[in-house]
């Protein structure tokens, strides 16, 4: 048996999940957008005492390691490696777009065509992926402008459906998506820790842990930071 504290604050949602052998029990989401780090702490407490279970009981923590926003992935994984130092228990870590990907198969199972998730990297931006229905990575986790190009190959040969905050931002403005039969956004799909379950336990069962003291965020695309013009 494996009581699981499930992360995600990858997008603007934070996201806090506890699973009992892959299934969610007790959840609870954020949608108030960058509080990650003044609220984080409480949902945990608060997901912990929904569930039912003390921190003592947990088994393991799974964070969702990006790609997505800089300081959403520092203060979950910050949170996350605390949280299995002082409890000594592992860490186990899953790709953003695949718990996106996820998500979506489980409230369609029977759904066979390709799934692309996207989270918003700004302007016509993405982070995104492609997988199959059996969660195979058709193509990588990558940064892509979209333009007239992309996905023009699979959408030529594959159904495909793009979910998360990308594609939303990307609906509609390209018209070209549009001409593809299978083609089809699915607003509403977003980052949400219970899609994160079923994997944490898949690795947990294979004893895929991270290392505590080496492991960094995915965040893909290095942070840049700018300085602040004084007022005169």
């Amino acid at each position: 048996m494996a009581y699981i504290l499930c992360i995600e604050t990858a997008t603007e949602i934070c996201s806090v999940a506890i699973a009992f052998n892959g299934e969610t029990i007790a959840i609870e989401n954020d949608y108030s957008g960058n509080s990650h780090a003044s609220q984080l702490h409480l949902i945990v407490a608060r997901v912990l005492q929904k569930a039912g279970i003390t921190f003592k009981e947990l088994s393991a923590v799974a964070i969702s390691k990006g790609p997505g926003s800089y300081t959403g992935l520092r203060v979950g994984v910050s949170a996350a490696k605390g949280y299995c130092y002082v409890l000594n228990i592992p860490l186990i870590a899953i790709n953003t777009l695949q718990s996106l990907a996820n998500g979506y198969l489980m409230q369609n199972p029977n759904y066979s065509g390709l799934i692309c998730p996207m989270i918003d990297a700004r302007r016509m931006e993405v982070y995104c992926a492609v997988f199959d229905s059996n969660l195979n990575e058709i193509l990588p986790t990558q940064a892509k402008i979209i333009d007239e190009l992309s996905f023009a190959n699979e959408l030529a040969q594959n159904e495909i459906v793009f979910i998360g905050n990308g594609a939303e931002k990307c609906n509609g403005k390209f018209e070209y998506l549009s001409r593809f039969s299978g083609t089809k956004f699915e607003i509403g799909y977003v980052c949400n820790a219970s899609f994160i379950s079923t994997l944490a336990q898949a690795a947990f069962d294979k004893n895929e842990f991270e290392d505590l003291a080496y492991f960094e965020p995915f965040y893909l695309k290095d942070f840049v930071g700018t300085i602040a013009k004084k007022l005169i």
